[in-house]
């Protein structure tokens, strides 16, 4: 088979960088793309935007290349599109609840065709032909997953914080919400989901992980079944590492360290006492003690000093978050939380609580409080000062305190706005 890869140029706000180099599940998006179709695909071609399709006279499926799908979502699309053998695209009803309340908010990747919304992914079973493709409503048997209880006091709708986890993923990568989507509801919680579904249908399964666990004198969820480790590595043995984790080469974990369900890349460096649950830790990162990351996305080369907190945040690469800075995750009025779509206007996200991001190559200082959805650009030096502690709006460039200070060398900027899409993303901050 054939894949044709359709690019989409639109920056990522606060990246600046298109969805396709953006790190989802510690990996760069078209790199992930690639293994997920490897077992199927001989031959590539990539379509920028304006160009024309070319010619293909053999089995091709094309695809946007903003997009995070996983394996299981691929093979159930293609065995449809092939068992119809007639030009086929992905579609989604609206009322599928992993698709209402995580894919589609915030988005622009999704057409409205009658009562469906389509997807920029499509096959061609007989080569790219003019016949229009018929729509595939897929099934993404997603489950509703409860985490804990929100009291009315903390949430503008008080109840359970629950999140409809998928067992075939898919999502367009639009806005840094949908990386937090990626990487966390779709990623990390899909892949426990995942497991406890294998468990439940093959008793072989349930008896092979019970049996290691036993054999290993450890819990089954810190057994080597669901704990898995990379080369090289020195943890402390007083760390507590529940799976499903996977770690990766020369990782060093400190003293006291409890991880939980998380993806920890390569040369990373955890300190004592550092708390991580259900997050994803780029290579190279540094943790050096008392840090904690909670459903955060943390890219390569970042480090997050000590006794800091994030919560459900996404951090590119590159970036330096200081000692005792937080990321809220909730409305203290009890408001909704909004987060800006690609064109830049504000809208409501279906999460009662949501934290933060920052871009590629940021120094943000010790002691900042900043609010829930609020961003800061790529390339942004921020410091706490009197007049600035607490982050109430999104921090541009030209916010950066760099330009402040007297400096005998020019700070580099490594991710500029892409000059090809003029005025993007300089929004109102008022």
């Amino acid at each position: 088979m054939f894949k044709l890869i359709l690019h989409e140029p639109r920056p990522i706000w606060p990246f600046n960088e298109p969805a396709r180099d953006l790190r989802i599940q510690n990996k760069p998006l078209w790199v992930l793309q690639n293994e997920v179709l490897h077992p199927w695909v001989e031959g590539e071609l990539v379509v920028q935007p304006q160009q024309p399709w070319p010619e293909i006279q053999e089995p091709t499926l094309v695809y946007r290349d903003n997009l995070y799908f996983d394996r299981p979502f691929v093979e159930a699309f293609l065995a449809e599109a092939k068992k119809r053998q007639r030009p086929s695209r992905v579609a989604f009803r609206e009322d599928d609840p992993a698709f209402q309340n995580h894919m589609l908010p915030l988005s622009v990747s999704y057409q409205r065709y009658g009562d469906v919304y389509l997807a920029d992914m499509w096959y061609y079973p007989h080569g790219l032909t003019q016949e229009p493709p018929e729509p595939i409503v897929m099934d993404l048997q997603s489950r509703e997953i409860g985490y804990y209880h929100i009291p009315t006091y903390m949430a503008y709708k008080g109840g359970d914080l629950t999140f409809h986890v998928p067992l075939r993923a898919f999502v367009a990568i639009d806005t840094w919400v949908h990386v937090y989507v990626a990487d966390i509801i779709f990623g990390l919680f899909t892949r426990g989901a995942r497991f406890e579904d294998r468990v439940n249908r093959e008793p072989l399964f349930k008896f092979k992980v019970l049996a290691k666990a036993m054999l290993e004198g450890k819990q089954v969820l810190q057994s080597s079944e669901l704990v898995k480790i990379g080369r090289n590595c020195s943890i402390d043995p007083t760390a507590i590492i529940l799976g499903p984790t996977t770690i990766g080469d020369n990782v060093t974990i400190g003293a006291g360290v409890v991880i939980d369900n998380c993806i920890i890349g390569d040369n990373v460096n955890i300190g004592q006492g550092c708390q991580l649950q259900l997050s994803v830790v780029g290579d190279g990162a540094f943790l050096p003690f008392r840090a904690s990351l909670f459903m955060t996305t943390l890219m390569d080369n970042s480090m997050v000093a000590q006794n800091t907190c994030l919560q459900m945040c996404v951090i590119g690469r590159n970036t330096f978050i200081g000692a005792g800075t937080t990321f809220t995750d909730f409305n203290l009025l009890s408001r909704p939380i909004k987060a800006r779509r690609p064109d830049g206007q504000l809208e409501e996200t279906p999460f009662p609580v949501l934290g933060g991001a920052v871009g590629h190559n940021c120094r943000i200082g010790s002691g900042l409080v900043i609010y829930p959805a609020r961003t800061i650009e790529s390339d942004v030096v921020l410091a706490a000062t009197e007049e600035r502690r607490v982050i109430t709006r999104d921090v541009f460039y030209e916010d950066s305190d760099h330009h402040r200070i007297k400096l005998d060398f020019k700070v580099q900027r490594l991710y500029p706005r892409p000059p090809e899409f003029p005025g993007y993303p300089y929004f109102s901050n008022k």
